[in-house]
């Protein structure tokens, strides 16, 4: 057999031992790894024995150009069931299913895959993959529990079709979303950051809220929420579970988070309420109508002939920041809100943050070409405490992980209850 790959055979690439359990979803971590070792990856496949019978072993070597290591008795001298583990920069698991989570979870090494689980001291990320039932229960929860405690990131399956004919929570998210995952977590690591986020619930606001004028036609504005989802996806790189309340994006879904979709500014107030409740920390990146029409029309509002329209009467929408901000469902709750201004953008910021209550405002100058719809954003973050952090114009994913420095460093320690 070829060389046993140790984690050392592509000097200068990161590292990345991708397991995948017996599950059906593992022919989707074929393009999982063939996005890895694209990228730049050297990636070794540690299929266990069950997942061999949904995708063989030839298909992992051809994707990653290493031999497939499935045994610890495989070149048993060169110590595999501990080499593999030490040499990885980031260890993978997707699919995981209920008994690999259980196994991991337990410190069981019966293969080559739990064995590496127990030798890794790099960044591990979980990629569920189960029916909902299998999910939900009780043992699963636990399980995942106990990994997040410990430091993994176990990413939140996405809700969909699985086997047969049932469709719920369970479903591996996309390749690409994981993919995002494990980049930003390689990113980190190769940092010395590790998962500061990891025990915390945070929520997220994304997108544009719509209010419908008749069953056609509807108030809103430029909001892509691609600011929100960056905002998401970080959080949940840095070990967060994530809600996101997405109102009217059509931006694919985040690997890892809980996805609410909203389209008006009631029912995005509705959510995040609920939300909330045990959320640690609030952000408010959605672009909320500050108005409403007075009136719903049941049916399409006709034009007539020589008349113009009549004026559209407008009602004030609740604010939504302001409310959280002043009726925090629990002690050390933070309170994140977005300004969006086009022109004398502090000064508007300060008075804003003043009149808001939150503890932090992200303060951006906003136009017809800039911010709305764009890859990158500008910004200043303003606290309660007089600070004021600027982030250089560049990705909007900069503005996110500034973002969630600030909130690490406000949070409270964490209960060890």
């Amino acid at each position: 057999m070829t060389q046993q790959w140790d984690g050392r055979t592509a000097a200068g690439k990161p590292r990345v031992v991708l397991g995948v359990s017996g599950g059906i979803a593992a022919y989707k971590a074929c393009e999982l790894a063939r996005r890895l070792t694209e990228s730049g990856h050297d990636v070794q496949a540690v299929p266990t024995a069950s997942a061999l019978h949904f995708v063989g072993a030839a298909t992992w070597s051809a994707l990653t150009g290493h031999p497939v290591a499935t045994e610890v008795w495989d070149t048993v001298h060169e110590v595999p069931h501990v080499r593999t583990g030490q040499g990885a920069d980031l260890v993978v698991v997707a699919p995981a299913t209920a008994d690999l989570l259980a196994k991991a979870a337990h410190g069981l090494a019966d293969d080559l895959l739990t064995n590496t689980l127990l030798t890794a001291r790099c960044p591990v990320v979980f990629a569920p993959a189960m029916h909902t039932e299998m999910w939900e229960h009780p043992a699963t929860r636990e399980n995942v529990a106990t990994l997040r405690r410990r430091g993994a990131l176990v990413v939140e399956p996405a809700v969909g079709r699985l086997t047969g004919k049932d469709t719920g929570k369970g479903r591996l998210p996309d390749p690409e979303a994981l993919f995002e995952v494990c980049r930003r977590v390689l990113q980190r690591g190769a940092a010395g950051v590790g998962p500061d986020l990891a025990g915390r619930h945070v929520v997220v606001t994304a997108g544009g809220t719509r209010e419908p004028l008749d069953p056609v036609r509807f108030l809103g504005n430029r909001s892509s929420g691609k600011q929100g989802y960056a905002l998401a996806r970080t959080a949940a790189a840095r070990g967060a579970r994530v809600t996101l309340v997405s109102a009217n994006s059509a931006l694919p879904d985040p690997a890892g988070v809980d996805l609410v979709r909203v389209g008006s500014a009631e029912e995005l107030r509705t959510a995040v309420t609920a939300a909330a409740a045990d959320a640690d920390a609030v952000v408010m990146a959605a672009a909320v109508a500050d108005f409403r029409p007075a009136a719903y029309a049941t049916g399409k509002i006709k034009k007539k002939a020589g008349q113009e329209p009549e004026p559209l009467a407008l009602a004030r929408n609740p604010d939504i920041l302001a409310e959280l901000a002043a009726h925090r469902p629990r002690p050390g709750q933070l309170v994140v809100g977005f300004a969006a201004e086009t022109d004398r953008v502090l000064e508007h910021g300060r008075a804003k943050l003043a009149a808001k209550g939150c503890d932090l405002l992200v303060v951006n100058e906003v136009g017809e070409s800039r911010t709305f719809g764009s890859e990158e954003n500008e910004a200043v973050v303003l606290g309660t405490d007089g600070s004021e952090t600027p982030v250089p114009h560049g990705p909007k994913e900069a503005l996110a992980e500034t973002v969630w420095d600030l909130i690490a460093e406000r949070f409270p320690g964490l209960s060890e209850d």
